[in-house]
């Protein structure tokens, strides 16, 4: 998941991230890499994105920009599919 710290719509990710491992324990599984771009360009340059929050598996971006707790639930759920 890439975010910026100032960036609202990435706290509100951050939230949905945690309300949904909160509800489902299979989500607690996940490994989720917080990268902030401001902090660590050495990876984020290496990505193609341009909004904030961005979420990926490998190098399958399967959201950018505001989201949604169904959005996130989507992106977690296709994380537990990939294995």
């Amino acid at each position: 998941m890439f975010m910026l710290k100032t960036c609202p719509y990435c706290k509100q990710a951050l939230a949905f991230n945690n309300t949904l491992i909160a509800e489902d324990p299979k989500y607690s599984s996940l490994e989720i890499d917080i990268i902030d771009e401001q902090e660590r360009p050495d990876i984020s340059e290496k990505y193609d994105y341009y909004l904030v929050p961005t979420y990926y598996i490998g190098e399958q971006k399967l959201h950018e920009g505001a989201a949604t707790l169904d959005k996130i639930r989507g992106v977690f759920d296709a994380a537990l599919a990939d294995g």
